[in-house]
């Protein structure tokens, strides 16, 4: 119990070993399947619905209310005490442009066009990158890949911009929303099960583990028929 008193709430004592980061996709829905018929919406309004569930904390308003904005292509670094709340830059959805769903409440699905979000997960203290921002790149993981033709990355070029790192806890970034890369699969060959992995690349990513699909890298299959 003494030895727990010394503990900080706020940040880990040691962290010379963090972990590189691992990723999640949004939509989830009980697995690593997206599988839908463009004509039938209810195989693609779940997907819709998470969708917006998800996004409703990077609404542009919501967004503007909460945090400030913030200079990009370097680290927001805050001193002060452990103890003193964090100030959280600005991530909105209309960043996001043909992924964001307000121009396409759909997102694509509605054309057989979907968007994928990727999230990295949040480590505390962690800069990624090294001072040059994580990029984002798909490809087909096992099969022929012309059956995967066109992706397009938003925002940007489909970069986790340093801004938003680090990240300081849960106690303390009370207001922080995790950046996104948008992946819009524009050109998907129809009535194949396609497996695909998207990767994150930059300095001190680890994404080729064979023992962890998760880590710097996530595999799904996308099942799109007409």
């Amino acid at each position: 119990y003494v030895m727990l008193l010394t503990l900080s709430p706020y940040t880990p004592r040691f962290r010379d070993r963090v972990s590189p980061p691992g990723v999640m996709i949004r939509p989830y829905l009980n697995g690593f399947t997206i599988a839908f018929n463009v004509s039938q919406p209810n195989t693609w309004q779940p997907y819709v619905d998470n969708m917006h569930h998800f996004l409703a904390a990077y609404d542009d308003k919501a967004q503007e209310e909460k945090n400030i904005e913030c200079v990009p292509g370097q680290y927001f670094i805050q001193g002060g005490n452990d103890s003193e709340e964090k100030k959280a830059c600005q991530f909105k959805r209309s960043l996001l442009q043909n992924c964001s769903g307000i121009e396409d409440p759909t997102f694509g699905y509605s054309k057989g066009q979907p968007c994928i979000l990727l999230k990295m997960n949040r480590i505390i203290g962690y800069r990624p990158g090294a001072g040059v921002p994580v990029s984002v790149d798909c490809k087909v993981q096992k099969g022929n890949e012309s059956h995967l033709r066109s992706v397009d990355f938003y925002p940007g070029n489909g970069t986790f911009d340093l801004m938003y790192y680090p990240y300081y806890g849960k106690f303390t970034h009370v207001n922080y929303t995790s950046p996104l890369v948008a992946m819009h699969f524009t050109d998907v060959q129809k009535n194949y099960l396609i497996p695909i992995q998207c990767s994150l690349n930059g300095k001190g990513i680890i994404n080729n583990l064979n023992s962890d699909r998760f880590l710097g890298r996530i595999i799904f299959t996308l099942s799109i028929g007409k």
